[in-house]
């Protein structure tokens, strides 16, 4: 695979104590300690009022961290194209329709059914945004933000144009928990370009490597990087906020990670 290389203009943040980007920049930069509280995720305010009341967690995640990263970079979310990247579906609604097929009636609604798709999130993004354009959805089990940010790379290279990636995971109830242990929802969302701009916060270059992934000091952080799939951001995100030019390893398959060479200086630029 040869190198990938794009500029991060946007960053969105929501997860177990991190309320969002800026909020989360003392915390990374190591200035304030990290204080472990459940996600809370706000209502889905861009949604029209009968989407909203049918909106899951995973739309609500995804419409935060991903409205937040195109407002800090000062773009119209209508205009991007989109990789939806989740290591899982609406575990809230496969859950119910799990109860449903188990009971004696077997009516499942086609609300219920239409949010249990895999591309339920990049569906509501649609309406929320109004953006008409392209949208990818993938799903890699653990290695998904990986190949999230894969899809979004090649795409900024090879479309040269602005790409948004939603990396996004949501807990699921018991007894799907016990078999799938997602502890809480955690989202990033990245706007990449493919030229650099007075946006931009970090140049990305990506490869393929055997080397192992880089660990978090913290030991909450590090718990949460090895239990939520789209946690494995953490180092490349505390390597932006704290303005770090290097090099760091992050999990993605089990015979291959991915190096970032990351630049905050963009001397070369």
């Amino acid at each position: 695979m040869r190198t990938l290389t794009a500029y991060i203009e946007g960053i969105g943040l929501l997860g177990p104590g991190f309320k969002d980007w800026p909020n989360s920049l003392v915390i990374l930069k190591g200035h304030q300690p990290y204080q472990a509280c459940p996600t809370l995720l706000p209502p889905a305010l861009s949604l029209p009022a009968a989407e909203r009341r049918r909106s899951s967690n995973i739309v609500k995640l995804t419409l935060a961290t991903g409205l937040e990263a195109v407002a800090a970079a000062r773009l119209n979310a209508a205009d991007l194209p989109s990789v939806f990247s989740a290591s899982g579906g609406d575990g809230d609604n496969c859950h119910e329709i799990c109860q449903m097929l188990a009971s004696d009636d077997r009516q499942i609604s086609p609300t219920r059914f239409h949010n249990s798709v895999h591309n339920a999130a990049a569906g509501y993004w649609s309406i929320a945004t109004g953006a008409m354009t392209a949208s990818s959805v993938l799903c890699a089990h653990d290695a998904s933000f990986g190949a999230g940010l894969l899809e979004a790379l090649a795409q900024a290279s090879v479309d040269h144009c602005q790409t948004l990636l939603l990396a996004c995971d949501t807990r699921y109830p018991e007894p799907l928990h016990k078999a799938r242990p997602i502890q809480d929802a955690f989202g990033v969302a990245l706007v990449l370009a493919p030229t650099r701009s007075l946006q931009a916060l970090a140049k990305i270059s990506v490869s393929l490597t055997d080397a192992p992934a880089e660990h978090l000091e913290h030991p909450e952080l590090e718990t949460m990087r090895l239990a939520i799939p789209a946690a494995r951001s953490l180092p490349l995100l505390q390597c932006i906020a704290q303005r770090q030019t290097t090099r760091v390893v992050l999990d993605y398959l089990d015979n291959a990670r991915l190096a970032v060479d990351v630049d905050v200086e963009m001397s070369a630029c």
